[in-house]
């Protein structure tokens, strides 16, 4: 009765049939997407046998995250949200089928996956921040948003532990274009969900200014917060130190173990793993108050875990490290997003996860590029410490920072009755 109470309370935000019609959609979606993107990385590395290719197929699908995505947030605050999704999806989905085409055709080349990779990009420039912001519109009652955030984060990340070990099977089989033309079916699930959505239509803004007025009002909002710019400041970096090892994964599975891509695979979802243990466990959380002091120690998860994975030459120790390592970018990713959505002004919500999102995702494909370059000079384990370093360093600064951060978003969790007052 008692288990029975508690996994209740952990997927109370399911009540709500538009936020369960969603969560379905995405669920179904997003194994394909983590299958292609598996896919891609093999492909790559299987033309060209070289760590810098990694980096530059992942520098150009991130780049427009890091160009568009802080100006699309000024978009999501103007737009139908729903709508706007339809259309990135469908999108999505038609990058999907040409690229499985081009690959069952054996016509794949490297200007082709990394055109296709930016064009990816520039969708999910638009469709990250309107689809974090939407998450906040699903659920009725407050008290239940912090929930919905972390069981979409479970989406991802359980989707990061499918996924993979999908790919990793399908591809000591098959061509990558069968994972990429999965991925493209994939897509209709979500869109069907989307359709089904019925969400009392928000007020349209009468007095829209320009773009980069209010793209400028977005920033000056975020970095005259403390809180707000410290937390930025730590997920760029370990977006470009930490989570960028990533990247270098093929070569962990093919040079440090002798593996193929059922390696890739299985190295890959042991980092899912940890993710979903991390959503869950956040998902778990009565309330956002103490989160400040979850991200600091996340982050130091991160760093020692990545430390501990660069030396390992064992491939059972290796993926508990990832695990741990998944758990920590997990909560130190997800935590960051609840707090920014749950402090945010309401008009200004869609241009604040605009910049989150540029932070976490926009800095990744130049810690992409860096590792790649830093592999080939270096070698990858080398790469993957140093990044650990970086972020057990970043992890102290912001733990330094936790009480100044308290009397700044208590104040603001109490107006919005999220706390009580003390």
């Amino acid at each position: 009765m008692k288990i029975d109470k508690k996994l209740r309370f952990v997927l109370r935000a399911l009540q709500y049939k538009n936020y369960r019609l969603f969560f379905i959609g995405q669920c179904i979606s997003l194994v394909g997407t983590w299958i292609q993107n598996i896919a891609v990385s093999w492909l790559v590395y299987r033309i060209t046998h070289s760590p810098f290719a990694l980096g530059l197929v992942g520098f150009a699908s991130q780049i427009p995250t890091f160009l568009f995505t802080p100006f699309a947030g000024v978009f999501v605050d103007r737009c139908n949200k729903r709508k706007l999704l339809v259309i990135t999806q469908v999108l999505a989905m038609v990058q999907a089928f040409t690229l499985g085409i081009v690959v069952l055709l054996n016509a794949a080349a490297m200007w082709q996956i990394v055109f296709l990779s930016v064009l990816l990009g520039i969708i999910n420039a638009l469709d990250m921040p309107a689809r974090h912001a939407f998450v906040y519109e699903l659920v009725d009652k407050k008290e239940d948003i912090s929930n919905a955030i972390a069981l979409h984060s479970s989406i991802f990340n359980g989707s990061r532990l499918v996924g993979p070990l999908i790919a990793g099977v399908l591809l000591s089989f098959v061509n990558e274009g069968v994972c990429f033309l999965i991925n493209g079916i994939s897509f209709f699930a979500v869109i069907l969900a989307l359709l089904s959505i019925k969400i009392k239509e928000g007020v349209p803004r009468k007095e829209a200014k320009a773009v980069l007025e209010e793209f400028k009002k977005g920033f000056a909002y975020a970095f005259s917060s403390g809180p707000i710019r410290n937390i930025l400041i730590l997920v760029s970096t370990v977006s470009l130190m930490g989570i960028s090892y990533a990247v270098l994964m093929p070569v962990f599975a093919a040079n440090i173990f002798s593996g193929g891509p059922k390696t890739l695979g299985f190295l890959m979802s042991q980092a899912g793993l940890g993710a979903l243990i991390g959503a869950v466990y956040l998902a778990s959380r009565k309330s956002v108050v103490g989160l400040c002091g979850d991200i600091a120690v996340s982050t130091a998860i991160i760093g020692i875990g990545l430390i501990l994975f660069s030396m390992s030459r064992a491939i059972w120790l290796s993926a508990f490290l990832l695990i741990i390592t998944g758990f920590g970018v997990m909560v130190q990713s997800a935590g960051s997003s609840t707090i920014l959505q749950m402090i945010a002004d309401d008009d200004k919500r869609g241009r604040l996860l605009s910049i989150f999102i540029t932070s976490f995702i926009g800095v990744m494909p130049f810690g992409a590029l860096l590792a790649g370059a830093m592999a080939d000079r270096i070698g990858a384990p080398n790469t993957v410490m140093i990044g650990g370093i970086v972020c057990l360093f970043v992890a102290i600064f912001f733990a330094r920072q936790l009480k100044a951060f308290r009397n700044v978003i208590h104040p603001i969790y109490v107006k919005k009755g999220i706390m009580a007052e003390i």
